[in-house]
């Protein structure tokens, strides 16, 4: 939300807002454009019939003074997905749907559109290195979309990906998330078939070919769509570097692991269907160093191997601990995995973490209490970790001090640290541990 702040700022908007508390990097980047609220909290008196529109974030609750107000006062209340496509009626959408990868995806397809000189539009759900903002509006004939399946608001309960009617779309995977809100796995994967059924015939879909329940879905219900297949490229990893051969080339990137390459591969389609040619595309992509969070390496004095990922739901760890350990085979690698979303912590959905840290030579996991109270998740024990996880070996940890104490054994140039999480560990600076070891 405060990305789209700033983007309409930028167009030459009038814009304020509101929020109980503003988090970093936001605070800050709200304020150099004096865009910060002068009190944080809500306050119905700030809505009033001169503003044009309401634009409704999903921390906000139905209950809000302010979007009472807004309701009493008969204004128009946006969505942030409904905003969005009000914005690129005109343009070329694509939006990249998926459980996993929609972030990476995006991200790689902008790279390449912006090393191709192409002037585009976009809404991403993070940092992507060589952009300002996560969220541009203008007016160019292209927008690139992050299709999340999440609610569009707390008084809109479509997916968000139902708004955007794309050209060209892509569904990267599907896995069973959000069990707050989609309670079975059929509930959830209705999204997919609705957002399938969504797309006006004769448009686009590319899907992810290497999971059959994705294939399955599309080949079912993408009948009236011009679908294509993404499958895994061919690759080789030479002294720690992957290298993707296409044609007989070889081409050097700096990210790794299988679904990466996939993305990589989804990606590569959405450009070809914007007319970037496979070589330009690949070429392209030999300095994409990946969007904030997706396997981000962490850079530290002691020249430690150190990842740090988004991963939370069980197809995202085990995808990025088996990429990691392809990577790095002779080192032992240690898994950090921090159970924070809704979902991780509902014991009708942890059984679905079985054999997802298999790879690693040493697991943990942990749980910040606070999350937990907050989120009214359940408490675990040791035992019921190690039994879903299927490793008897693996160590539960709810303190942030015995959860650093324990990592530092492992601080080795021998060694490969992965910490998964949405949350930040109950603030653990990674880093600092790293070093000061």
């Amino acid at each position: 939300m405060h990305n789209l702040a700033l983007a309409l700022h930028q167009k030459g908007y009038t814009v304020t807002g509101s929020d109980d508390h503003i988090y970093e990097p936001a605070y800050t980047r709200l304020q150099q454009k004096g865009l910060l609220p002068e009190t944080m909290g809500w306050n119905p008196d700030r809505i009033n019939k001169k503003l044009d529109f309401v634009i409704l974030g999903m921390h906000a609750k139905p209950d809000n003074p302010e979007l009472k107000k807004a309701q009493e006062l008969r204004l128009k209340v946006m969505s942030f997905p409904e905003f969005i496509y009000s914005q690129s009626k005109q343009k070329k959408r694509v939006v990249i749907a998926g459980s996993h990868g929609k972030t990476s995806v995006t991200g790689m397809v902008m790279h390449a559109l912006k090393k191709s000189n192409y002037d585009f539009d976009y809404a991403v759900g993070s940092s992507i290195p060589g952009f300002e903002n996560s969220v541009k509006l203008s007016n160019a004939p292209i927008i690139i979309i992050e299709g999340d399946e999440y609610l569009s608001s707390p008084i809109d309960h479509r997916p968000k990906f139902m708004w955007y009617q794309p050209q060209i779309a892509l569904i990267n995977g599907i896995a069973w998330d959000h069990i707050n809100v989609f309670p079975t796995y059929t509930i959830y994967k209705e999204q997919f078939v609705n957002f399938i059924k969504s797309i006006k015939t004769g448009n686009e879909l590319l899907y992810n070919a290497e999971d059959k329940e994705t294939e399955e879905l599309v080949l079912k219900y993408g009948t009236h769509l011009m679908i294509q297949p993404v499958q895994l490229p061919g690759y080789k990893i030479i002294n720690g570097k992957t290298v993707v051969t296409i044609d007989n080339y070889d081409f050097p990137i700096s990210i790794f692991g299988r679904h990466n390459l996939i993305n990589l591969s989804g990606a590569q389609k959405i450009c070809e269907a914007l007319r970037i040619s496979t070589r330009d595309f690949w070429m392209a992509m030999s300095d994409y160093t990946g969007a904030g969070k997706r396997l981000e390496k962490i850079n530290n004095d002691k020249q430690i191997i150190a990842f740090r990922d988004f991963a939370h739901a069980p197809s995202k760890v085990k995808a990025t601990v088996s990429a990691v350990k392809e990577q790095f085979p002779t080192q032992k690698l240690i898994a950090v995995l921090e159970l924070h979303t809704f979902s991780s912590l509902n014991k009708d959905f942890i059984g679905g973490y079985s054999d997802t840290l298999a790879d690693a030579d040493s697991a943990m996991v942990y749980i910040d209490n606070e999350a937990l109270a907050a989120k009214g998740g359940d408490r675990y024990t040791q035992q019921q970790i190690s039994d879903a996880f299927n490793r008897q070996d693996l160590v539960l940890f709810d303190n942030k001090q015995s959860l650093e104490q324990s990592l530092k054994q492992y601080i080795d140039p021998q060694n490969t640290l992965l910490f998964m999480s949405s949350g930040n560990f109950g603030g653990l600076d990674i880093l600092s541990m790293i070093n000061d070891q």
